[in-house]
């Protein structure tokens, strides 16, 4: 049985494109540099800006803490509330019970009518009867931790 040889082996430039391949890439390459180019050009590069970025009216978020249910990391949110104040709001809550209206805040030790008033737009509105789903504030036990 003859043995077949195997095929010899080719330049290292056979399986690159052809030559007319080649220069249809590079036209196409060109092409494409001289449109990045003029892109440029009409967006302001040659006068030393670039892209303007349009800029968008200024948005506030609207942060409200529900004194009754938010805990110390979300307090600490609050204008002139440190960790230490949130904690001591927290614990408030637990040993004496639920806030009935904001200015039940005041019992906190370093809240006082400045900070009081410092917050109130942050506070989310309490219910006006006292209570919360159905179940009243006052009969209701304070959250064990």
């Amino acid at each position: 049985m003859p043995q077949k040889s195997l095929p010899k082996p080719t330049p290292w430039t056979a399986w690159l494109l052809r030559r007319t391949d080649q220069a249809t890439v590079a036209v196409l390459v060109a092409i494409a540099l001289a449109a990045t180019v003029g892109w440029w050009i009409s967006q302001g590069g040659l006068q030393g800006r670039m892209i303007e970025i349009d800029r968008a009216d200024s948005c506030t978020a609207e942060f409200n803490v529900d004194l009754n249910e938010a805990d110390w990391p979300e307090l600490v949110q609050l204008p002139g509330v440190g960790e230490t104040l949130a904690r001591r709001i927290v614990e408030s809550r637990r040993t004496d019970g639920p806030f009935l209206d904001h200015e039940d805040l005041i019992r906190v030790h370093g809240i006082g009518p400045k900070t009081l008033e410092r917050v109130r737009p942050y506070l989310r509105p309490m219910s006006e009867c006292g209570s919360l789903a159905g179940q009243s504030y006052l009969t209701r036990s304070p959250p064990a931790d």
